[in-house]
């Protein structure tokens, strides 16, 4: 796969991630990124995003107001037309910290690529926090959700799990290797009693940390569990990636 037409997307909207979690997303992935890419961010404020970053507004998925936060947001990525973007697109979420080299998450091939759920493996759920796809290839996915949107929210919980049924059906399905993409909460922090003593790491092979649930990386550099059912003590390593 080409270099030429690389798009990083993420998005970012309400008030519960700052710019920074942009701002760090973008240092990362140029540190990782090998050849030429344009990131964007869809957005509903672009207020302290750094000027590298092309804030574009969110598609209006018209959900009814009032609902829980379920991701929903994130099917618009696949418009037929996402502000006549090009090319082929990874997502990520921009609570995630990038540790190695992410050019071959570009390079993999396959149609959709997203990471396989950690805590259920024998579902055949993916984990959103990071996917791949071609711009404008899966309008139907998002046109599906539009047409049928309150019998999809029946039926699945969440947006990833309604982009892993439909795209599963469809046979284009396709899953990152085990190690790319870690879960901080599952494979950082040690098993219990351990997790008192050890502080967690950088799973072997991992090109991503996934920070799913309560704890996102300011938590985890502090030792703040945030509520999180497992200890954690401090990260300092988290500061050595997450920064501009």
């Amino acid at each position: 796969m080409g270099t030429s037409n690389r798009v990083v997307l993420c998005m970012k909207w309400g008030t519960k991630y700052g710019p920074e979690y942009v701002n760090r997303l973008y240092a990362m992935v140029h540190r990782h990124l090998r050849g030429p890419f344009r990131f964007v961010c869809l957005t509903d404020s672009s207020e302290g995003v750094r000027p590298e970053v092309e804030c574009l507004p969110i598609p209006d998925l018209a959900l009814p107001d009032g609902l829980p936060e379920r991701g929903w947001k994130k099917l618009t990525t696949f418009e037929a037309d996402l502000h006549g973007l090009r090319g082929t697109a990874l997502f990520l979420d921009i609570d995630i910290v990038i540790v190695d080299d992410i050019t071959p998450f570009f390079e993999m091939p396959g149609e959709f690529l997203i990471i396989h759920d950690w805590k259920r493996p024998w579902r055949i759920t993916g984990n959103s926090s990071v996917y791949r796809f071609q711009l404008g290839a899966h309008a139907d996915v998002l046109a599906k959700f539009r047409a049928e949107s309150a019998a999809m929210r029946k039926l699945y919980r969440n947006e990833q799990a309604y982009l892993s049924g439909v795209l599963h059906e469809q046979g284009k399905l396709q899953y990152w290797p085990a190690e790319w993409c870690a879960s901080f909460k599952y494979h950082s922090i040690a098993r219990f009693p351990l997790n008192y003593f050890l502080a967690p790491s950088i799973p072997k092979g991992a090109r991503i940390i996934v920070f799913h649930g309560v704890m996102n990386p300011p938590d985890a550099l502090a030792g703040r569990s945030n509520g999180n059912w497992r200890h954690a003590k401090a990260s300092p390593w988290i500061s050595d990636h997450w920064k501009e």
